[in-house]
């Protein structure tokens, strides 16, 4: 990878690299696009195989957080944090010392709990910086504003493929049973939706057996069911040339980031195929929407206005790709620079 000019061509503004050999921390943190406000954006902790995968996720990542709070019309720019680390040999001083680099950058990048991190190791990191968000949880945790953001987003691709907003009847394969997958399965049942679901670990799966009558299908068989929805709640870049080509659903909608392993390639194979995508860090963006309102002071009933904009959001996305003959990756980045470009400007109009 060329440094220089990746980071050149997707728009970051700084890459910061961190290392503490006496704690094993190799860090980075990626700062996109902070003109419409600080760079929020989760931190997480996960094996790479090489440095160059972890440079090459923090900066899609960030990337997307700056794309989220724009479609989420959320006073916000886009970072993102990555600890290159076995999740077994994750220590107290390994996470201080990445606070102690969060707190190097006063202010300027402010995050929180993604992958292998716990609400506990946030509060660690916490100990030595201010600028983490989601500690406390008032809301009860980003992951059930995610799945019900999510649920908002297959109800509005919903309605644009078959013109009604119900689901009951529908059959939605669901892809990795972490919180927000739990949580979509919750909702999903409710709505009285037929489930199908797979996960790594089966004491996930026996619970979404037992609690909501979903059929547990292997991790390598939830691609080609014959479904009407596939909803991706697991890590990236699930959807590639060897997977899409066995997708049976029509819709395509869920709460991992960075579902596409090509962006364009693979956004365009699956407009190929006539299967709506909903964007991810769009439709996801339920996380993003319950931390900053607790940053701001948690008022229940803005934070659900807000959570509201993602089914709006989405009919936006798929009629601008419907009208201009474009996948809707393209569309969602569309708007999203429209509205980062209405930011900068009613901000130079302020000068």
């Amino acid at each position: 990878m060329k440094l220089f000019e990746t980071t050149t061509e997707m728009g970051h503004e700084q890459v910061l690299f961190y290392q503490d050999q006496k704690v094993d921390l190799r860090a980075i943190i990626a700062l996109h696009d902070t003109s419409p406000g600080k760079a929020m954006g989760a931190t997480r902790l996960w094996p790479y195989v090489c440095e160059e995968d972890a440079l090459r996720d923090v900066l899609r990542l960030s990337r997307g957080m700056t794309y989220k709070a724009a479609c989420a019309n959320i006073p916000v720019g886009g970072g993102k944090g990555v600890i290159i680390a076995n999740p077994q040999n994750k220590t107290d001083e390994m996470l201080k010392a990445y606070g102690r680099f969060v707190e190097s950058l006063k202010g300027l990048f402010i995050t929180g709990q993604d992958v292998n991190l716990s609400p506990k190791d946030v509060r660690t990191i916490q100990s030595e910086t201010n600028y983490v968000v989601g500690v406390y949880e008032k809301s009860g945790g980003p992951a059930p504003l995610t799945a019900r953001g999510v649920l908002l987003g297959i109800k509005a691709a919903v309605e644009f493929c078959w013109q009604t907003q119900r689901l009951d009847g529908l059959k939605v394969a669901v892809q990795g049973l972490g919180n927000v997958g739990q949580s979509l399965c919750k909702y999903l049942h409710q709505e009285g939706v037929e489930l199908f679901v797979s996960d790594l670990n089966p004491n996930k799966t026996e619970i979404a057996k037992i609690l909501y009558g979903a059929k547990v299908v292997e991790p390598s068989e939830i691609y080609s069911l014959d479904v009407d929805i596939f909803s991706p709640c697991a890590l990236g870049g699930v959807l590639n040339s060897l997977t899409i080509p066995l997708i049976q659903a029509k819709i395509i909608a869920g709460a991992a980031n960075n579902q596409l392993e090509d962006e364009q390639r693979h956004g365009q194979k699956i407009e190929s195929r006539g299967i709506i995508y909903c964007p991810d860090y769009v439709i996801n963006a339920g996380g993003l929407i319950n931390v900053y309102n607790e940053m701001i002071g948690y008022e229940e009933e803005k934070a659900f206005e807000q959570l509201d904009n993602i089914y709006s959001t989405i009919q936006e996305i798929l009629l601008l790709a419907d009208e201009q003959k474009i996948n809707t990756g393209e569309a969602a980045r569309q708007l999203a620079e429209q509205r980062i470009l209405e930011i900068k400007k009613s901000k130079f109009q302020l000068i």
